[in-house]
């Protein structure tokens, strides 16, 4: 660690131990406005502090940022973090290039087993599953088998890394996404290493790292060049950022939910402008926000476009530490050192930023953002019309109502339920089918006829809706939510459409867990979202194939094909080639628009199906209450949960 060059080294006693810090309250009283700063620039300066030697670290970076002022200063800073994050994508090359190293020392005479990472490197395998299979309780074991076949000599590699390097741990394959990962099981908050107490930091070589801002974690996405430098022991260097104030005032209303927060949110910093710029969070909201819908919000940083969104500490960081099965001692750490160091959320009147943006989170609304960007939000009540407006905006076709189309009167069973369940995976469905299409206006209609079933599609055809992310699938309150709505679908006797891929692919085996302890697991696999794999699926474009007759009509009648899903990204042929148009939303609307089968339709008004005496069924009658979620929230979520899945 470095040189004390404020004379600034204390003692702090915790779980029975003298742990030493950079004291900040100290720096205060040698007359520096620490209390001024945002938490962020807090723990840049602590970083900055406590890594000095003079050379990678120097004076002049240690009071560039002592002296951060609101309109940033065009320098350089070093940082230095305590650990790095990866996924296997853009990890893989990062440790072999390690691998490389160690082999041109052995040639040169050297031993090998010197090169090492110089701070902890955890490597998560999330981004090689693929959903081949869906639709049947054997979906996630056929995926995780085609993953190894396809992987093997990648996986063998990692195997030979792990035990190879000090430093180094693989999270193995079908165990969740990288960032659900961090922020239930890695994340410390404050790391006590060699004596010292210091803040917990990380940089990650995928984008969405900062998903660990929400509890209270400053890390963001690197390349692979700076992820290395990291695990060698250099600083990462970056220009001083400004600071953004986001203040957070009221509370979430009634049927809105995190996901409709964070959407909102991206649409109004993208329309602001936060390039390069950390945003910080505050204000009397934060005290309505639990853990995971803070991570939601982190997590999305990068649509947002600025670096990091970072919620400080606070009393809902404990209580989700605790809940997640960190240890007495480590939420006893967390605590003392924070409300010792000035990194507990307090004062916050005090601190200034370049900027301070306002949300009445009351003011929330359903939701959904697309159809290509995460940006561009739609509320829910204005879905439908924007949909007719992108039709005729992008692909010069004039809508048409439902009841003036020509629809065949024998197709009762899509008026109805919508067709069967599908098979077993999208591979079996090879039967022969007969497709036949007319266009009026411009607008496609197409029959499939799929042995005794037939059934009617038409642009705004939903072809993918997916549980998946770790943007949504880290938050229980809508999981839970999500699988009551499935449960209310089926009370109601409604089902998906036949022609709907649905997937359920959480971020870690906490999800499901908590689903089957609550007894909602079976009514999502009713409505043919089983569990695909513990990973990141349809968010990057690991959606697998379509149906064959769906693939084909989407290419031959060039159909406007939709992905609903509960992801932070949505960019043209991101989720699915074959797929047009892609909305992001809360997983509880994505089971919803599964049942309805098309987004061309207003679920605050119109029914979203009809039970088998062809009685309406409502949106509002399958939605569940916050009373209802909250309930079985605190009945299943305990740490055992977390215990027992890491």
């Amino acid at each position: 660690m470095g040189n004390d060059i404020f004379k600034i080294k204390r003692s702090l006693e915790v779980n029975g131990k003298n742990l030493t810090y950079f004291s900040l309250p100290e720096l205060q009283k040698q007359g520096y406005a620490i209390e001024k700063l945002p938490f962020s620039i807090r723990i840049l300066l602590e970083n900055a502090l406590r890594n000095y030697d003079g050379f990678a670290v120097t004076r002049e970076n240690v009071e560039t940022i002592l002296n951060w002022k609101p309109k940033a200063v065009d320098k350089d800073i070093p940082f230095k973090p305590a650990r790095v994050l990866m996924q296997d994508f853009t990890g893989v090359p990062a440790v072999v290039d390690i691998a490389a190293l160690r082999a041109e020392v052995a040639r040169k005479g050297g031993d090998p087993n010197s090169i090492n990472p110089l701070i902890p490197v955890d490597l998560v395998i999330d981004h090689s599953v693929q959903v081949d299979f869906f639709g049947t309780k054997y979906s996630y074991s056929r995926n995780i088998d085609e993953e190894y076949r396809r992987n093997k000599e990648r996986y063998q590699f990692l195997k030979w890394a792990q035990n190879s390097f000090d430093n180094f741990s693989v999270v193995p394959p079908g165990m969740g996404i990288c960032h659900q990962v961090n922020l239930e099981y890695l994340s410390k908050g404050v790391i006590e290493r060699d004596g010292m107490a210091f803040p917990d930091t990380a940089v990650g070589t995928d984008s969405h790292t900062p998903m660990v801002n929400g509890v209270g974690v400053l890390a963001w996405g690197v390349g692979g060049i700076e992820a290395e430098a990291a695990i060698l022991g250099q600083p990462i260097y970056f220009i001083m950022p400004e600071v953004i104030g986001l203040k957070l005032t009221g509370k979430l209303p009634l049927g809105s939910t995190a996901t409709d927060l964070v959407l909102t949110i991206a649409n109004l910093l993208r329309k602001y402008g936060v390039v390069g710029k950390f945003v910080e969070v505050f204000g009397p909201a934060l005290d309505t926000l639990s853990v995971p819908d803070r991570a939601t919000i982190g997590n999305m940083s990068p649509e947002f476009g600025c670096t990091v969104t970072l919620f400080p500490i606070d009393d809902k960081t404990v209580e989700y530490m605790k809940q997640s099965n960190r240890s007495s001692e480590q939420l006893e750490l967390i605590e003392s050192y924070c409300k010792t160091n000035m990194f507990w959320r307090e004062n916050e009147d005090a601190i200034e930023y370049t900027d301070v943006l306002e949300l009445d989170i009351s003011s929330i609304e359903p939701t959904v953002a697309g159809p290509s960007r995460p940006q561009d939000k739609i509320l829910l009540k204005d879905f439908k019309d924007k949909f007719i407006d992108l039709l005729d905006t992008s692909y010069q076709r004039e809508y048409i109502s439902w009841e003036d189309r020509d629809i065949e009167k024998s197709i009762t069973r899509f008026d109805g339920e919508g067709g069967d369940v599908l098979p077993t995976k999208s591979k079996d469905k090879i039967a022969e089918t007969e497709i036949e299409s007319i266009q009026r206006n411009g607008l496609k209609t197409v029959w499939i006829t799929r042995g005794q079933e037939k059934f009617m599609l038409s642009d705004g055809a939903v072809a993918i809706a997916a549980i998946t992310s770790c943007t949504n699938t880290s938050n229980p309150y809508v999981m839970i939510g999500a699988g009551l709505v499935a449960q209310k679908a089926r009370q109601h006797g409604i089902d998906v459409k036949t022609w709907v891929k649905t997937s359920l692919a959480p971020g870690s085996k906490v999800v499901t867990d908590y689903l089957e302890k609550a007894d909602l697991m079976k009514d999502l696999e009713a409505l043919q979202f089983h569990l695909v794999g513990y990973g990141c699926t349809s968010c990057i474009g690991n959606s697998g194939p379509l149906a064959p007759d769906i693939a084909k009509v989407a290419d031959s009648q060039s159909l406007v094909l939709t992905s609903v899903l509960s992801g932070n990204r949505n960019f043209e042929a991101r989720i699915h080639p074959q797929v047009k148009m892609n909305f992001l939303m809360s997983p509880m609307l994505v089971v919803a628009y599964a049942i309805a089968g098309r987004v061309d339709i207003d679920l605050t008004n119109e029914p979203i199906s009809y039970d088998s005496n062809m009685n309406p069924v409502y949106l509002k009658d399958i939605w569940p209450s916050n009373e209802e979620i909250n309930e079985i929230m605190q009945r299943v979520l305990t740490p055992d949960d977390f215990a027992n899945s890491y």
